[in-house]
């Protein structure tokens, strides 16, 4: 694709468009279209090649999301060229990313360093998996805002994988404990449409909020998480997914474990109510009913400093 047609065509697909426009910002949105491009620039490579975590999404063979987070030395993602990323690393066994790790099939990608709250998402597809790693065309790049994340610090790198447990519909008591203690969560996406033309895919979003951000309750024998959405860049590339396609992964890390809780699930945006209007700070509402999921136990290696919460959180609630 050319430049002038990168110009005159806009990034955002139908369900993103829709959502911009019920939300009262699709001039905004449109404004912002300078900052999503086809391939990375400069800055963004050189994060990715320094992070020793990468959060990643994708589509299991039923087309349900997940997203996780990988590990390893810096250097294990590396960029030989603004439309490439290469991934030493590999979900631990009993991770559902695992099964949309094919080539062809459509990711997404989020760097994201916690200590200084810089975070670039690319999205794209699957060009070529082998022993351990894959390899990724990057077909849209963007950044986002520090809004929202906690600064955290990695201490060391000591715990190993220890297990896996699948959960249900309806969530085990150690899976809501993780969900009530939680201040960062990441959730991945995608378009109704998979083609691969850089607009329609899969995507990987951060976010974050004061312990008790995540709601969980059981209604008719299934827990159902809800999720406040704060004000943020108007692309509404996560909520635009889910209005066209509702399916959603939900990854929440403990910290203080190295637990990582992956859940998949059909969504539902809330956009007013009683509900919305308790939630200090929050513009929207999402409801995820869980279907399945599972406990990774140790599956993050590393111990980390206590949390620096965002400033922003200082106007928002928790339930």
């Amino acid at each position: 694709m050319s430049s002038r047609e990168d110009l005159d065509r806009s990034p955002f697909h139908a369900g993103e468009s829709a959502v911009q426009e019920q939300a009262g910002v699709r001039d905004l949105a449109e404004r912002g279209r300078p900052g999503i491009r086809r391939a990375m620039p400069a800055q963004h490579q050189d994060l990715f090649e320094v992070l020793p975590y990468l959060v990643v999404g994708t589509l299991d063979p039923e087309g349900r999301p997940f997203a996780t987070m990988l590990s390893g030395v810096p250097g294990f993602v590396d960029s030989p060229d603004p439309s490439t990323l290469t991934i030493d690393a590999w979900p631990v066994s009993g991770d559902p990313v695992a099964r949309g790790l094919v080539a062809g099939a459509p990711i997404g990608l989020l760097g994201i360093q916690l200590e200084t709250r810089r975070r670039n998402r690319a999205n794209g597809t699957v060009r070529e998996v082998g022993a351990g790693r894959f390899v990724v065309d990057v077909e849209q790049s963007f950044g986002n805002c520090p809004k929202y994340i906690q600064v955290r610090t990695i201490e060391g790198a000591i715990r190993r994988p220890s297990g896996a447990r699948a959960e249900t519909s309806s969530l085990s008591l150690r899976a809501l404990e993780v969900l009530a203690r939680a201040d960062t969560s990441f959730l991945a996406s995608a378009a109704s449409d998979l083609a691969r033309d850089g607009v329609h895919g899969c995507d990987v979003s951060h976010r974050g909020g004061k312990p008790g951000f995540l709601r969980a309750r059981e209604e008719e024998g299934r827990t159902v998480v809800t999720l406040p959405d704060f004000s943020g860049n108007n692309f509404f590339m996560t909520l635009g997914n889910l209005a066209a396609r509702p399916e959603v992964g939900l990854a929440v890390v403990d910290f203080s474990t190295g637990d990582l809780l992956s859940l998949t699930g059909t969504s539902a945006i809330v956009w007013e109510g009683e509900e919305v209007r308790r939630f200090a700070g929050a513009e929207r509402l999402l409801r995820i009913e869980v279907s399945s999921g599972v406990l990774l136990e140790g599956a993050i290696p590393f111990v980390w400093s206590e949390p620096e919460q965002a400033r922003q959180l200082a106007a928002t609630g928790s339930w």
